[in-house]
């Protein structure tokens, strides 16, 4: 019986060579992981926990407590480790309080007067982004072959499935994304609600 590749090529890189892959991000991919970072920290009591995730994540990148797999881009090795992040603080932060209220002064031991966060969307968090969805697709009024991949990401589709259904080929949907992510980027769109 013939033996089936596997999907993905499960291969680590040696910190070194992850290291070395860092230092090769470009502006873009930086900015990406900033507003990524961003993404995650939403609802972080903390002024300034993105920057404090970002270090972190990038503190594993190069020390090697987390390997990247050779197959997996370096933006989206970063945001899993953001998002692993994120999971670790509010386990943490719930088993520490015993209850829904964080505890952070430690010297009196007295709860701030906030819930926890929780991280599924709630009704508000839907709204922004309904809005936010409305905002980017009058932007790219002009652009059908950008709506039309705006509309299959929010249908959940995966890259391969808006081109089919669109009709794109896979360098004018690639083309398309890098003018749309120019352009929300240029725009000032962020994940923070305004």
């Amino acid at each position: 019986m013939p033996q089936i590749p596997p999907l993905i090529d499960n291969r680590v890189l040696r910190p070194a060579q992850t290291a070395l892959a860092l230092e090769l991000v470009d502006k873009m991919d930086l900015l990406r992981l900033k507003t990524i970072a961003r993404l995650y920290a939403r609802g972080l009591p903390a002024q300034g926990a993105w920057e404090d995730m970002l270090q972190e994540a990038l503190t594993r990148v190069l020390t090697g407590s987390r390997r990247r797999p050779e197959a997996v881009p370096m933006v989206a090795f970063v945001a899993g480790i953001l998002r692993s992040l994120r999971a670790d603080y509010w386990r943490r932060a719930k088993r520490e309080s015993g209850s829904d209220k964080l505890r952070i002064d430690h010297q009196r031991d007295e709860p701030l007067g906030f819930d926890l966060v929780d991280p599924t969307p709630g009704a508000e968090r839907a709204l922004i982004a309904r809005q936010q969805i409305t905002q980017i697709k009058l932007l790219f009024a002009d652009d059908p072959a950008a709506l039309k991949i705006i509309d299959g990401l929010g249908d959940g589709l995966t890259a391969e499935q808006i081109r089919v259904s669109t009709g794109l080929s896979k360098v004018d949907y690639d083309s398309t994304r890098r003018r749309m992510r120019r352009r929300v980027l240029k725009e000032g769109f962020t994940c923070e609600p305004k």
